[in-house]
């Protein structure tokens, strides 16, 4: 599948959300051969290419769905049920990075996919022009971040489909309760505050007394970051930039437990 086969279907890498499967490996008899490629929709199914017949297609969108949830590769082993058994497998089972499903087509024959995700990068708003903003807005993109200033005093924008949103309160003093109150405003997946324990109890107090739920206000990482020592704007971004980091791979491994 090539670039150009996935822009004409209006699909951008970094932006969207999609898989490249492939079949690396067929024994027996079956439709598709190796070399075989479809590009997957975000809900599973096949844009356009061609891995088999129907029997397959279940274990195929299953294993897409997983790839999205975790964010990595999976190499999905479709074959019938009395080859599963001669390896000791049963379908369902994950051994040492390969997952097994059953193939239940009269055909009978095993074919091996190797599915590659393309995930939208993750959303990070940050408020503030402090030192320490100005320092995430320098590094984030590094680590696959899509950044975007907020403004405290405008709605939150829309959130994308599919993308996974993160917000950073770094206003240090300037704006920090109206910052507060927006960020918590809109479903996002982590808030984090750039200051102290005793400075985020006392804005607390304050939102609660403006009609935000306890349970939102609890949700906020303060102060915001790992801590890891660090002192200057630099360091505490890197701390911040860390915990965005697990955080976001907490989330995922949540996921992976749903699918």
């Amino acid at each position: 599948m090539t670039p150009k086969q996935i822009m004409e279907h209006g699909l951008q890498i970094g932006e969207d959300c999609f898989a490249v499967a492939t079949i690396v490996r067929t024994a027996g008899t079956t439709s598709a051969k190796p070399g075989a490629k479809a590009l997957m929709r975000a809900d599973g199914t096949i844009l356009e290419g061609w891995l088999g017949g129907g029997c397959v297609r279940g274990a195929i969108k299953n294993a897409t769905l997983r790839a999205y949830a975790n964010g990595q590769p999976q190499f999905i082993s479709v074959a019938p049920e009395e080859d599963l058994t001669e390896k000791g497998v049963r379908a369902g089972d994950d051994v040492n990075g390969v997952y097994f499903a059953r193939n239940g087509c009269p055909s009978k024959g095993t074919i091996d996919i190797f599915i590659e995700p393309y995930l939208p990068m993750p959303d990070l708003l940050i408020f503030g022009a402090s030192p320490v903003a100005e320092k995430l807005v320098e590094l984030a993109p590094q680590f696959g971040w899509a950044v975007a200033i907020a403004d405290a005093d405008a709605a939150m924008p829309e959130r994308t489909q599919g993308r996974r949103r993160y917000l950073v309160i770094a206003t240090q003093g300037q704006g920090d309760l109206a910052a507060l109150k927006t960020g918590l405003s809109g479903a996002v997946d982590y808030v984090a505050f750039v200051g102290s324990t005793k400075k985020f109890a006392s804005l607390s107090e304050k939102l609660i007394a403006a009609g935000v739920a306890p349970p939102q206000i609890a949700s906020v990482r303060a102060p915001a970051g790992l801590n890891i020592g660090a002192v200057t704007p630099a360091e505490i971004a890197l701390s911040i930039l860390a915990e965005l980091t697990q955080a976001k791979r907490d989330t995922l491994a949540k996921v992976v437990q749903n699918v």
